[in-house]
């Protein structure tokens, strides 16, 4: 039973990851060949999957639908999750791509792994393994490779581009640690619904996001509809539904598959280069996953 578990932990995650990949790609283009800004699209995207999450949840569990609302202590965490955690790692990881391109973006959001290892053995006082602090070494390495081109004199994405890469790597920690006590108990679809819900209310109230951007064709929306259904509102419930079988910090090491995949993508589909140099950062981060995804039974108990 509990193979079987750990089986659809990593299946979901996977698919989440993949789809975030699939999502990235598709808002570089946006951003290439289209005038939007990137706190537009994720109003857009937030409350769009959680109308469309929260509709599903009302079909699946419509006697829970609300009653997360009545229960103080689940509240708190809801909007800790919506706000720190989802609205966080929306703006910071679309703003990352919209500065730099998907693939950079994706591969610094994954600098989440470390942030990851760090924070719960500092939690549970556990030391970091050889395997572990060489992770770190890494990742700290592939993200100086990737933002010099491997000269200290020289930055090859934008400080913005860099920043929000960063900014949203903590924010996938942030949602993953924040989602995990209400999923138990109310489900991701529920959680995950409300979540971008309250995040995308806050953001369009602050950016007026009801202004909708000029010369949108029927090609941008159907890539809208794409970014909002398949690498949002699918993405984010099947990626948190691995959280609950396998835990956060597998869960986030399996999340690394999104790099790996909007990096192909853009280079497939919107023709990106890559230097050597780059690459190896990539592949330095990327790197971290492998190393990082043994964990000692102890381990296993607490984070699973």
């Amino acid at each position: 039973m509990k193979g079987n578990s750990n089986l659809k932990g990593l299946f979901f995650a996977s698919f989440g990851a993949i789809s975030w990949g699939i999502s990235g790609v598709c808002g570089q283009y946006l951003f290439m060949n289209y005038d939007i800004d990137s706190s537009w699209l994720t109003a857009m995207r937030m409350l769009l999957s959680g109308i469309l999450l929260l509709i599903l949840g009302a079909f699946k569990e419509k006697d829970t639908v609300l009653k997360i609302w009545t229960v103080p202590k689940d509240l708190a965490w809801l909007f800790a999750f919506a706000i720190l955690g989802l609205l966080l790692c929306q703006y910071a990881f679309i703003s990352a791509i919209k500065y730099s391109d998907s693939a950079t973006a994706t591969v610094l959001q994954s600098l989440n792994v470390v942030i990851m290892i760090v924070f719960m053995s500092i939690v549970t006082k556990t030391k970091m393994r050889f395997s572990q602090i060489l992770a770190v070494f890494l990742a700290v390495f592939g993200t100086y490779l990737i933002s010099t081109g491997g000269n200290p004199g020289n930055m090859n994405i934008s400080k913005a581009g860099l920043f929000y890469g960063l900014l949203s790597a903590l924010g996938v920690i942030t949602y993953t640690l924040f989602s995990r006590p209400i999923i138990v108990s109310w489900g991701n679809i529920i959680v995950t619904g409300w979540g971008m819900l309250l995040g995308g209310i806050l953001i369009s109230i602050l950016t007026k996001a009801w202004i909708f951007p000029k010369d949108l064709d029927f090609l941008a929306w159907l890539i809208i509809a794409i970014i909002i259904i398949i690498g949002t509102a699918l993405a984010f419930s099947v990626f948190l539904e691995g959280v609950k079988h396998i835990g956060p910090v597998k869960a986030t090491l399996i999340g690394c598959l999104e790099p790996a995949s909007a990096t192909l993508l853009a280079s497939i589909f919107l023709g990106m280069k890559f230097s050597l140099v780059e690459l190896a950062g990539f592949f330095c981060i990327i790197l971290t996953v492998f190393l990082s995804v043994k964990e000692k039974p102890r381990e296993n108990k607490i984070n699973s």
